[in-house]
């Protein structure tokens, strides 16, 4: 009965998952496709492969372009393909 009562932190709920790519498309409102590149080994031969990922990202202020280098972080949906959200721009387009 006299246990203390912790409040919900981000170690609660689990860790997010964090992802650097360069935003491929700015078309939408608040909205940048964000592509990903992840590098792994075959399985079998061992040679480097790379695979891309494309992820709608919510930009709230719209001041993504198209080849910036960005942050983004799982969040909770905000449309039917949207779960993710930009944290941060690490590096402007040229």
């Amino acid at each position: 009965m006299g246990e203390p009562t912790t409040t919900a932190t981000s170690t609660d709920r689990g860790a997010r998952k964090v992802r650097e790519g360069v935003v491929a498309s700015t078309a939408m409102d608040r909205t940048a496709v964000v592509v990903v590149e992840t590098r792994k080994p075959h399985p079998l031969y061992k040679k480097t492969m790379v695979r891309t990922r494309r992820f709608q990202a919510h930009d709230e202020n719209n001041d993504l372009r198209v080849g910036d280098r960005v942050r983004i972080v799982e969040t909770r949906p905000y449309s039917k393909h949207k779960r993710w959200r930009l944290v941060e721009i690490l590096e402007r387009a040229k």
